[in-house]
């Protein structure tokens, strides 16, 4: 029977969330959390930004009758003061689709507030998450993500905590990590190659994500193309705790490029890269304009002047909102020089075309949607997710664009 599952027990999401940390975890969780009740005080309780525990919700396909063994997971992932319940419409369009064949796993380690504590600290939540998700449903064989906003840089460093792991094991070792057994055990090691948690990667989608972080020139649109606010909110990016420090590349600590300068390519512990190119599809949607919050060439992963002429648009009767699709070229391999060289600092290279020239190693699908006609249009960036089906539901087509693409 395929289930949409969210975790309905605050022990099971602090379980998930701080489980298994070393001692400098520990404390690094700590410091956030008290940071966070401290910036708590200045943020207004209302809507989105309540900071009290997520409301869970289990849901079933109906099959009676007929024999059901769901063997392929999909975990969906909330972005910045987000929660599960926002890719509830998504989950069950996909249940619809693939009652027999799917398990939708809709990921609360991170929600709220705690989306502030910065994309390695939710990486890890959410890796530990899904390696209990494996552990409850051991019959699943394969794995996907869909991840919206800040949620798919959180995914992106999860899959990496995740490549060519032991599911059963311990998350403590790192990926370059080669103690005890596991070292000896050359059959495990073949087994796991090019595996997610020991799963088979499938699809890797991300929805209106910044990849190229928000510091680039009009990444954030809000901002209008003028410099001087572009400039004004790096210097602000604390005011969103080490999240926004990552997302605006200002995390130059102790001499390191910023996270998601490392995330475009493979460091010594952590394949951020190869586990990327493990996934049989991985798929960018991007929203072409109205999406006040995240840039289309930051969640296209291109360059502006690569980025299509909105005369060329079609619409596609079936997908109205969809106005194109293209498969990006892998891009030739060049010699690289390591990130710890090039990381001096955060102003001696052009971070963003390091961070394209990375991410084009592997080949996307991009899919443009444009929300020109619809009354909607100006929320676009939870539009394109359905996140409230009640303000939002004029994604519904790219949503089940995304369900009918999707690889089984």
């Amino acid at each position: 029977m395929a289930s949409l599952e969210l975790q309905t027990s605050s022990e099971t999401a602090e379980e998930a969330g701080h489980g298994r940390r070393s001692s400098n975890g520990k404390d690094e969780i700590r410091e956030s959390r008290k940071i966070r009740k401290r910036r708590a005080k200045y943020v207004p309780k209302f809507g989105c930004f309540r900071s009290e525990h997520d409301e869970g919700l289990e849901m079933e396909a109906d099959c009676t009758g007929e024999p059901s063994n769901p063997t392929h997971l999909v975990i969906t992932v909330n972005g910045l003061i987000g929660s599960a319940q926002n890719w509830k419409f998504a989950a069950k369009q996909l249940l619809k689709k693939y009652p027999k064949d799917v398990i939708v796993h809709c990921s609360k380690a991170n929600y709220s507030m705690s989306t502030f504590d910065g994309v390695d600290v939710m990486g890890n939540r959410l890796a530990e998450e899904v390696l209990l998700v494996i552990k409850r449903y051991p019959d699943v064989q394969k794995i996907s993500f869909i991840g919206h906003s800040l949620g798919g840089l959180v995914a992106r460093y999860a899959i990496a905590r995740l490549y060519e792991r032991d599911a059963t094991g311990e998350l403590s070792q790192e990926n370059g990590d080669k103690k005890n057994d596991r070292s000896g055990d050359s059959y495990l090691q073949e087994k796991l190659k090019g595996k997610i948690a020991g799963l088979e990667p499938m699809n890797f989608i991300t929805s209106a994500t910044p990849h190229l972080g928000s510091r680039g020139h009009k990444q954030v649109p809000v901002f209008c193309g003028f410099y001087t606010l572009e400039k004004a909110a790096s210097h602000t990016s604390w005011l969103f705790g080490r999240s926004g420090k990552h997302l605006f590349l200002t995390d130059c600590d102790n001499g390191k490029p910023p996270l998601l300068l490392q995330m475009a390519g493979d460091c010594e512990d952590l394949k951020f890269m190869s586990a990327l190119q493990s996934f049989r599809r991985r798929v960018a949607y991007a929203n072409a304009r109205f999406d006040h919050i995240v840039g289309w060439s930051t969640s296209s992963i291109r360059h502006r002047n690569e980025l299509p002429k909105r005369q060329h648009f079609t619409r596609n009767e079936k997908y109205p909102h969809i106005v194109n699709e293209e498969v990006t070229k892998i891009s030739s391999p060049q010699q690289e020089v390591p990130l710890k060289v090039k990381g001096n600092g955060c102003k001696s290279i052009d971070m963003e075309e390091e961070m394209i020239r990375g991410l084009m190693k592997v080949s996307w699908e991009r899919i443009d949607v444009n929300f020109k006609r619809s009354t909607q249009r100006f929320l676009a960036h939870n539009t394109i997710q359905v996140k409230n089906y009640c303000i939002n539901s004029d994604g519904k087509d790219v949503i089940l664009h995304m369900v009918d693409n999707f690889l089984l």
